[in-house]
């Protein structure tokens, strides 16, 4: 085979010339380019203006396409590259690949060669049926559905029909290099989708070695390798046009046009998602996660608008909060003086200094959050049965079906097999095939193991810090906030020490999540790798599991330390409990008085929202101000003079974990919305905005700023599935105890209908409050100086606590009240998860995962297909027979018409 280079376009110039006139161009108002306005580029000559539009997906002979383009530049180890390029390239040609190259001369940094790579039809139809590739044998007969009534309502949702079906529906088999006439093929050039053509590339380029011939070296194998030597420096299948024109040859198809202008721009955020051309372009695998990721937005409509109508109730409810009344009421919290919050540093004060923060919890801490905790238990059931079924639909329509069973598992990851050099008998494939020791396999778990733990330690000692941190700056809040002589009474009305203690620790909290996750992404892909997983979904199942447990240690301790052990291990006057001991003099810390509920709604909000607004800045304004950049250094140049391949090389790489990461971000704010939505009914809320800016961040950054990624094929969103069950389980227990342990409600609730007066909460505050004698304070407690309206005649002071007073025979010990509070908030944890998880249960078993016209369209579909393969079957038989009986042998032509007109009665 001859290979073309960029030295020999010459001859070709003044064929494709004639053409290149005739086609029209966007910006030229379809008129062909003069020549008198062509750029010509430093080092070309003057025969160059002539040559043809370079903003192409074909080779120039104008009929071959681009499946595949590799790069590379020339450098200080030109030999050894070269030599592996030359032997690489040579196996290519052996596998029936096509290639040719671009001179440096012809490209725009004067440095880079371009390889193009075409697979021809042979190639493709081999692996086509080893990767046993469905493909279309006849057009689908069954509706795609019914009509809804008031279908009108959703029109101005709606995509056009040839933006939402880009092509027919299609009855599916594997295809079957022998059976070729079983299949619609029309087209042997188009037959094959370019999705699919550059997966089949791809695979061969990660399989084909660049040893030379002769030696058997298998860690010699691979376009990895090769990209991780330096020997190419970049790999990847073109896009189809530029996004913001169409294509101007017409055997484009332009569906990267079609995908920004439907889907990528922000303006369209209220239309529906082009689901089946997304899959077209980008793969099952991308498709799917937006199927998810847009399904996931659509059901936070729901527990977003339940969350508004719990925090618009605690609005309303304003004026009936008698508890907040009472607290900043002068005769009732203003007489009522606190016992010192930390030692030495924080003074006596008056419970109505905590007016503000009263208020403000409320809303958030009143009855609506019993109600909304107990339908976001529902909601996560219904999100995820949902989901399922809608899954379910896209594995069929896709024809997604076995897939993963069939296919992906026998896939071996090319790494398993470079690494593994033991060998043994596949007893299914009768093959020998990789496999890694026992003794290998454990001493990598072990090792693993050892890290995760390590790492995970890490983590808890940074919040073990932050909790330090907290301990020690609140005396210097409290000192400096309460002190009269300090210029800062105003901003000390509605900043309580608590309040500046828990904004600064969250932020710093925040700070070092971003800090650590720098590091765990790394850490986590070190541990995958070492570990050498045999295939690629296994290899990312593992490293999803690692991943998250990292995250979730590092995003939810804090918010689990407020939520359960702030204010639990306090202790009482005269007996406080300290953090590493009574030497460190960290005393434990105290709840506001309005509730802990408040401050683990600010750790929330803080962590959530701060990790949202980084993410978007991340992945929307770096890009923004990278091309901002670009455009500054001077890249004005035309298009065609700018070739296809050159556009799509200075885009960013779309790396294998690149899906990876958006959905660890999408199950990490899952985690939030879900974990700790009782003290915060608003999080669906933020967690709607930032989503719907996300979809749409999403798809600008796949059409404008990555490269065409590799096709690839998922049937589902993989381990994720198993941790947002976990994650759903996990959020019913921990909401039922942030409302019996973090919130008022229980003590509340017990009060009202057990100790209140007449059903009213007045004297709530006064009941919640034990006595403690100020004589009896030890010194290292009291603060260093007294507060000025410290009145000698006042011998008690309150702290949040149900004890008895001073001179009761049991004195400071817990009461009788404390006692029934305690009963009440575990019989309530109790009642809350048998009641949401039994309507959970019969939720799952009231919706079937599998719709039922789902399941009869694949039974109808198999059915199909093994009649029409039976009767192709008959048929070539047939045709065998009736051919050896025929004494005069018939013309080839007659004979494959007569074949064709048998097969097209039998379809």
């Amino acid at each position: 085979m001859r290979r073309i280079t960029g030295k020999a376009k010459d001859e070709t110039l003044i064929e494709l010339q004639s053409a290149t006139d005739s086609q029209t161009g966007d910006e030229n108002g379809g008129n062909g380019i003069p020549l008198s306005e062509r750029v010509t580029l430093p080092g070309h000559a003057e025969t160059d203006k002539l040559q043809p539009n370079k903003d192409t997906v074909f080779f120039r002979d104008g009929v071959r396409r681009i499946d595949f383009v590799l790069s590379y530049v020339d450098d200080k180890d030109g030999e050894k590259k070269q030599e592996r390029r030359r032997e690489f390239e040579a196996n290519l040609e052996k596998a029936g690949l096509e290639l040719e190259t671009d001179d440096k001369s012809d490209s725009k940094d004067q440095k880079t060669y371009f390889l193009k790579i075409h697979a021809p039809w042979e190639v493709l139809a081999t692996y086509a049926d080893v990767l046993k590739i469905k493909v279309p044998f006849k057009e689908s007969d069954i509706p795609h559905g019914q009509d809804v009534p008031l279908e009108w309502l959703s029109h101005p949702f709606r995509l056009p029909e040839h933006i939402m079906r880009p092509q027919p529906d299609y009855f599916t088999y594997p295809f079957d290099k022998t059976k070729t006439d079983f299949f619609l093929i029309t087209d042997k050039d188009t037959f094959f989708p370019p999705s699919t053509r550059n997966r089949i590339v791809f695979y061969i380029l990660a399989r084909c070695p660049y040893y030379k011939e002769g030696r058997k070296d298998k860690d010699k194998t691979g376009i990895k390798r090769l990209l991780s030597n330096g020997t190419y420096t970049a790999a990847f299948p073109l896009h189809d046009c530029r996004y913001w024109k169409r294509a101007r040859n017409a055997e484009c198809e332009s569906e990267r046009y079609n995908l920004y202008n439907h889907w990528a721009r922000f303006l369209c955020f209220y239309k529906e998602q082009p689901l089946n051309l997304i899959r077209k372009y980008y793969g099952e695998k991308i498709g799917i996660y937006f199927a998810w990721l847009g399904f996931y937005t659509e059901m936070l409509f729901f527990a977003a608008v339940m969350g508004v109508i719990c925090f618009t109730y605690g609005v309303l409810s304003y004026d009936d909060n008698i508890s907040s009344k009472e607290i900043c009421d002068a005769d009732i919290g203003g007489s009522i003086v606190m016992c010192p919050l930390c030692d030495k540093k924080c003074p006596f004060w008056r419970l109505n200094s905590t007016c503000l923060s009263s208020w403000q919890s409320h809303l958030f801490d009143n009855e609506g959050t019993i109600f909304f905790a107990i339908f976001m238990g529902i909601w996560v059931t219904l999100f995820l049965e949902f989901w399922k079924r809608r899954q379910a639909r896209l594995e069929y329509e896709w024809d997604l079906v076995d897939f993963e069973e069939e296919q992906q598992q026998l896939q071996i990851r090319p790494e398993f097999e470079i690494r593994c050099t033991n060998r043994r008998l596949n007893k299914i494939t009768q093959e020998m095939e990789p496999y890694l020791p026992v003794t290998s396999k454990c001493a990598r778990f072990c090792l693993s193991a050892a890290t995760v733990i390590f790492w995970i330690s890490l983590i808890l000692a940074c919040i073990i810090g932050v909790i330090a941190y907290r301990l020690a700056v609140y005396a210097a809040f409290a000192s400096i906030i309460k002190d009269p002589m300090r210029k800062i009474q105003v901003v000390g009305r509605f900043i309580t020490p608590q309040l500046a203690t828990s904004v600064t620790a969250s932020c710093i909290n925040f700070v070092i999540i971003m800090i650590l996750n720098f590091f765990y992404e790394r850490v986590a892909i070190w541990i995958t790798d070492m570990e050498i997983p045999k295939t690629h979904l296994e290899y990312e199942n593992r490293l999803t599991m690692k991943m998250f447990l990292f995250q979730f240690v590092n995003y939810y301790s804090s918010c689990f330390y407020v939520a359960f052990f702030k204010g639990k291990f306090v202790g009482h006057p005269g007996k406080y409990s300290y953090m590493f001991g009574k030497r460190s003099k960290l005393r434990n810390e105290e709840c506001d008085p309005g509730g802990c509920l408040i401050e683990l709604t600010t750790q929330l909000v803080i962590v959530m929202a701060g990790k949202q607004l980084w993410g978007n800045i991340q992945e929307a304004l770096l890009p923004l101000m990278r091309n901002w950049w670009s455009s500054r250094k001077g890249r004005h140049n035309p298009e065609n003079h700018y070739s296809r391949w050159e556009q799509d090389h200075v885009l960013q790489n779309f790396t294998q974990l690149g899906l990876f990461y958006e959905y660890l971000e999408m199950v990490v704010q899952f985690g939030f919305i879900t974990l700790f939505v009782a003290s915060f009914p608003l999080a669906p809320l933020l967690a709607l905005f930032n989503n719907i800016l996300e979809i749409r961040v999403d798809a600008w950054k796949f059409t404008t700023q990555f490269r065409r990624p590799v096709a690839s094929k998922a049937r589902n969103i993989g381990a994720w599935q198993e941790i947002l069950n976990a994650v759903a389980i996990l959020s019913v227990v921990t909401n039922a105890f942030i409302m019996a342990f973090t919130s008022d409600m229980i003590p509340r609730m017990v009060y009202l209908y057990a100790y209140g007066k007449g059903a009213s909460m007045r004297g709530y505050v006064n009941n919640s409050l034990s006595i403690y004698n100020i004589s009896r304070i030890s010194e290292e407690n009291m603060p260093d100086t007294q507060d000025y309206w410290f009145d000698n005649s006042t011998t008690t002071c309150r702290y949040r606590d149900y004890r008895y007073p001073p001179g009761h025979e049991r004195e400071y010990n817990h009461t009788m009240q404390f006692w029934h509070i305690l009963a009440a908030k575990m019989a309530f944890i109790i009642i809350m998860e048998h009641v949401v998880f039994v309507v959970k249960f019969f939720v799952a078993w009231m919706i079937p995962d599998v719709p039922s016209d789902v399941k009869a369209r694949i039974k109808r579909e198999r059915y199909l297909i093994q009649e029409y393969l039976h009767n192709y079957e008959v048929e070539r038989l047939k045709l065998q027979l009736s051919a050896s009986f025929m004494t005069e042998p018939p013309s080839e032509t007659s004979l494959v018409a007569d074949k064709h007109e048998v097969l097209s009665e039998c379809l």
